[in-house]
């Protein structure tokens, strides 16, 4: 079977969140670190944090994100998995997604 491509959206829900303790973060950091380690052989582009920016359309461009948004889209990275159930499987086990009230959007990439 040939490896497909993923693309994985980070979401969260809005709001103020309170910031981890430096001791936090270092253990925050080491949890990942060795998530990544784990699936290094599935990580194609770790991709990153995304900030403010503007939507295109046929009417315009215009600010975005929204701030209406239900949910916010804080993040993104690309991986290699056999299958959709093994795609969500590592990117159910990123550390980033066990947050209360975030989760992750896998969607397959298909290219013509």
């Amino acid at each position: 079977m040939t490896s497909k491509k993923f693309l994985c959206i980070q979401r969260s829900q809005p709001g103020e969140r309170q910031q981890p303790s430096p001791s936090q973060m270092q253990e925050m950091y080491a949890v990942f670190n060795k998530w990544r380690e784990k699936f290094s052989a599935n990580i194609v582009d770790m991709g990153g944090r995304l900030g403010g920016g503007k939507v295109a359309s046929a009417d315009g461009v215009k600010d975005g994100p929204f701030v209406e948004a239900k949910e916010i889209v804080g993040g993104f990275m690309i991986i290699t998995a056999e299958s959709i159930e093994e795609a969500v499987k590592i990117a159910s086990e990123c550390p980033g997604v066990v947050s209360p009230g975030s989760c992750v959007e896998v969607r397959e990439i298909t290219t013509p």
